[in-house]
């Protein structure tokens, strides 16, 4: 049976930064099944010809792979290009025939199709009732077709739950696969290993030794030609509903009964259920703002109130987390590009090692930090430990010091890129690293009275605060933490940099 992947959006950036090299890829390491072909979908007049040198093009100046000529001329023959309109129902009915007819060039009768809709949201409804109308999907035939939809999934809650129930008016749940790259990242994995394969992490995992935990997704670039989709969806919708609760969820989930698709996210959906709700107290849970430039960007309001910046703090309320404050912060045009998690342990409940001498050394007698895990996820892999230890001499003075761990510097295999680990996934029928339904629905809950709030204070017209580019967000921000007794770890990728050794 011949395996075929539609792209929905062809022409678009998604599909030549992301999608066709992983494929490529993919190809050149001989992992795509076979027989397999790629068809692309744009209303974009090209011929197949035209659409692989454009491709070619655009890829090349990101391969250092000297292979890349070779490999890439056995790719394009698998690459075929359909003009088309998806709003025009009687494009599908062609679609179907070009689809058959790259089935009998490969000599193949049957085919399994998935659908990828690399497109704009908005064109999501469309599309789907265009499947139906024309018998392009088939919830009847789940082992045949399958559909992969880039975020966001829905606006609120009420927006997803009818994407969901028109998804499943044509295909099962166990066919459809929303796709957050961020799941498919090594470090994201390997909290699972991290987690659940040893023992000296798991039992510290809890409120009896954790103070707090951050989780930080910022981008040194501005909102650039993004400008209208900013304006109409925000960060808490691009970033804080998919990413960061996802991240949340896997830090935070209790150990899955085994590792399978259906266990995994059954409790993360936990996780995401047990989430106080913060209907009632929005302006204590979160801090927002706007780097100085953003309304002079292409399509932003000259007086727009839309937030650049958001930090949140969230409470798990279940027997593990009681207690444990959570920080989410996201924002553009900051220091610098970061994905991190922060794990935080308490202080030791009695410092033994006060005394005279330390006292004028050091010049303080307050307790020193407690122990942390950093989970560096982006740019540069990686997991770093800082520990105390003691300064040689002959007075007790301690230091931070620090174990580190770069996935890049370990293993024969080549990180793989997020898009390559969860295409493969999609193509062996493997939805453990995809939101189900009923999660995208549970991440609403929580997200949707920050955003309501938001939107409120815009049509109040409140104003916002303001922050400089190059900075970690506006000051309320780290006033915030302040007033909780705790700081933000404002430090760029560090697990290729270590910080500099400081003692107390």
């Amino acid at each position: 049976m011949m395996n075929v992947l539609i792209i929905f959006g062809a022409s678009g950036d998604l599909t030549s930064r992301k999608i066709i090299p992983a494929l490529f890829q993919l190809f050149s390491e001989k992992k795509l099944p076979k027989p397999f072909a790629v068809i692309g979908i744009s209303r974009t007049r090209f011929t197949s010809a035209e659409w692989r040198k454009q491709l070619k093009a655009s890829i090349q100046k990101t391969m250092k792979d000297p292979d890349f000529s070779r490999d890439w001329d056995q790719f394009e023959s698998i690459i075929h290009y359909f003009s088309g309109d998806v709003k025009n129902p009687e494009m599908f009915f062609e679609l179907n025939c070009f689809i058959k007819e790259i089935q009998k060039e490969n000599g193949e009768k049957n085919a399994e199709i998935v659908y990828y809709l690399a497109v704009a949201p908005i064109l999501y409804t469309q599309i789907i009732q265009n499947f139906e109308k024309t018998g392009l999907a088939a919830k009847d035939f789940p082992d045949k077709y399958g559909i992969i939809l880039e975020k966001p999934f829905g606006m609120d809650r009420q927006s997803a739950e009818d994407l969901n129930r028109q998804l499943h008016s044509v295909f099962q749940e166990n066919q459809i696969f929303r796709i957050d790259h961020y799941l498919g990242k090594e470090t994201v994995n390997n909290i699972f290993a991290l987690r659940f394969a040893n023992t000296i992490f798991e039992p510290l995992w809890n409120r009896d030794y954790i103070e707090h935990i951050q989780i930080t997704v910022n981008e040194s670039l501005p909102v650039g030609r993004r400008g209208p989709f900013y304006e109409s969806t925000g960060i808490l919708r691009d970033m804080f509903q998919n990413h960061l609760l996802q991240l949340l969820s896997i830090t935070a989930m209790e150990p899955p009964a085994q590792f399978d698709a259906k266990f995994v996210r059954d409790e993360k959906v936990k996780v995401l259920r047990s989430i106080r709700k913060s209907k009632y107290e929005i302006e204590k849970n979160m801090v927002y703002g706007q780097y100085v430039k953003y309304r002079e960007e292409q399509g932003v309001h000259p007086d727009s109130l839309v937030p650049t910046f958001i930090a949140l703090r969230l409470f798990i309320d279940n027997w593990r987390w009681k207690g444990v404050p959570f920080y989410l912060r996201s924002g553009k045009s900051m220091s610098c590009q970061t994905s991190q998690i922060l794990i935080q342990y308490k202080k030791p409940p009695h410092w033994i090692f006060e005394n005279e001498i330390q006292r004028k050394r050091e010049k303080s007698s307050s307790d020193p930090e407690g122990n942390s895990l950093l989970i560096q996820i982006q740019p540069s892999e990686g997991i770093r430990l800082n520990f105390l230890s003691k300064v040689p001499g002959t007075i007790m003075l301690f230091q931070n010091s620090e174990l580190t761990f770069s996935f890049g510097n370990y293993g024969k295999n080549k990180l793989p890129e997020a898009y390559q680990r969860l295409l493969l996934d999609v193509f062996s029928g493997d939805p453990s690293l995809f939101a189900r339904n009923d999660e995208v629905e549970a991440a609403w809950d929580i997200i949707d009275p920050f955003q309501n709030y938001i939107d409120s204070a815009i049509r109040r017209n409140i104003s916002i605060p303001l922050y400089e580019s190059g900075s970690w967000g506006p000051s309320a921000s780290d006033l915030w933490m302040q007033k909780q007794g705790r700081t933000w770890l404002n430090l760029c990728p560090i697990i290729d940099r270590p910080e500099k050794n400081g003692s107390y």
